[in-house]
């Protein structure tokens, strides 16, 4: 087998770096070490000038390296050129220290195939190196649009604010980091993490979803962790948990709000250093598993209130992805319609060709608190229930009466909504006139950096597909 190249750059700290992945490869014993002690040569250049691109090509690596400070993350325009010629060289694995969930999928954006925060460690890193090994190997065209038809036939729409959500799945299921995908209750965060599984390399490893609002308190660890033969009264067998079914592929917590105190912590473990211990085990275990998480409430309030630990929110929100209502997305109603239609012909041997206009008025006019999931059940009830005839009617569609569903605010419910309608189209048009530049943008609001910084997080604002937007004029 040809020996891997491995090639790392960095400015400041390339020695050390490279004595720090070097003593991981001596003191660690895994599939993937022992993989990359026999396949690779590792050479080391400190400079970020013209003569990394004659090293790139005198070397021709397998794998580029190259560590970023938080100082040249905030240089985002001057990161895009230097960074987009590295990556067309190699497949190319960014070491960060940190960084905001916007700066994550600009260097994603960029072309970078994956990223590890510091400090660097052993079980973060040799998986992604291994993985990207195998994947320079050469995976073929015809492949890769199989896996994100597959990936994402199940996300439907064309509205703007859906489409920029559905455009960065490719960009966030390349890499191996925790995700947070927030929506309502129906909007399709399951189908949202199944298409970052299916389009990863992971793929053809399993995905295990977890509800944890329907996991008892006291079964919780059992679930996720397994549990030795004689651990309680009943355990005549050892069992594995979630985490270890999910092993080389995708976990996702939906709910994960729903999580016991205790259970986060060990999770948070689990985060940390992929490795856990089953119940009445004396020893730990690891696994080599991809986290995504989900929720449908602020999970930012969630922490202040005391029902999420910090730390694991902060583990678990490295990319966030925001799923919009669907009355956010009307335009998209009745692509959707007509997707549950032939769903569901298809399921009852039904033909029914389509809706009729009032049908669709029907459809457009109602608020959908149940959003995506609502919507196929109202047209899986009208394709079962309708009489054979060419179009579903008005009649044949069952809603709640529309003016009982409109909700009759109290006063300050209804301020505090319309203050936060306010906030965030005032931050949206501001970071468009700004092109992007948070730090720009806080100046001209008269706010420090940092509280701008968390009304964008508090209004799921994106800001990256904000960067090259223009301001229309009426």
């Amino acid at each position: 087998m040809k020996r891997a190249r491995i090639l790392l750059l960095n400015c400041n700290e390339a020695g050390d770096l490279s004595s720090h992945l070097q003593g991981l490869l001596a003191s660690t014993q895994t599939d993937e070490v022992q993989f990359l002690k026999e396949n690779y040569n590792l050479l080391t250049i400190g400079n970020h000038h013209l003569e990394i691109l004659n090293s790139i090509k005198n070397f021709q690596p397998d794998v580029l390296f190259v560590a970023l400070s938080n100082e040249e993350l905030r240089q985002t325009e001057q990161l895009r050129a230097p960074i987009g010629r590295l990556a067309a060289e190699a497949p190319l694995l960014v070491i960060v220290e940190g960084g905001e969930p916007d700066q994550m999928l600009m260097l994603l954006s960029l072309g970078v195939a994956d990223y590890v925060t510091q400090p660097v460690k052993a079980i973060d890193v040799f998986p992604r190196i291994r993985r990207l090994l195998e994947r320079s190997s050469g995976e073929s065209s015809l492949t890769q649009t199989l896996k994100e038809k597959l990936g994402l036939k199940q996300l439907v729409g064309e509205s703007e604010v859906f489409l920029s959500m559905v455009e960065k799945i490719p960009l966030v299921a390349k890499c191996d980091a925790n995700v947070l995908i927030n929506g309502e209750t129906g909007t399709g965060k399951e189908l949202c993490a199944r298409a970052v599984h299916y389009l990863s390399p992971r793929a053809r490893k399993p995905f295990i979803p977890v509800n944890c609002g329907a996991i008892p308190v006291e079964l919780v660890e059992n679930e996720l962790f397994g549990h030795e033969r004689g651990a309680f009264t009943g355990a005549a067998s050892s069992e594995i948990g979630l985490i270890q079914e999910a092993d080389g592929g995708t976990i996702f917590f939906d709910e994960i709000d729903c999580l016991p105190l205790l259970a986060q912590v060990k999770l948070l473990r689990f985060l940390q250093e992929r490795e856990y211990r089953p119940l009445g085990s004396a020893r730990t275990r690891k696994a080599n598993v991809r986290v995504i998480a989900a929720t449908n409430i602020d999970l930012e309030q969630a922490v202040g209130e005391g029902k999420i630990r910090r730390d694991l929110y902060y583990r678990l929100n490295i990319i966030s992805l925001a799923l919009p209502p669907l009355r956010e997305r009307l335009e998209d109603i009745p692509l959707l319609a007509r997707h549950f239609l032939e769903k569901y012909n298809a399921e009852f041997e039904r033909d029914v060709g389509g809706f009729s206009p009032e049908a669709v008025q029907s459809l457009m006019f109602y608020r959908w608190p149940g959003n995506v999931r609502e919507l196929e059940h109202v047209v899986e009830r009208a394709v079962a229930m309708c009489a054979q005839q060419q179009f579903i009617r008005a009649s044949d569609i069952s809603l709640p009466d529309w003016e009982a569903s409109v909700e009759r605010e109290p006063f300050q419910k209804l301020k505090n909504r319309m203050i936060a309608q306010f906030e965030r189209n005032y931050i949206q048009e501001l970071l468009v006139a700004c092109q992007g530049n948070i730090t720009r943008a806080a100046h001209i609001a008269k706010k420090n950096r940092r509280a701008f910084w968390q009304l964008i997080r508090k209004h799921q604002i994106d800001v990256l597909a904000l960067k090259n937007t223009d301001l229309k004029t009426s």
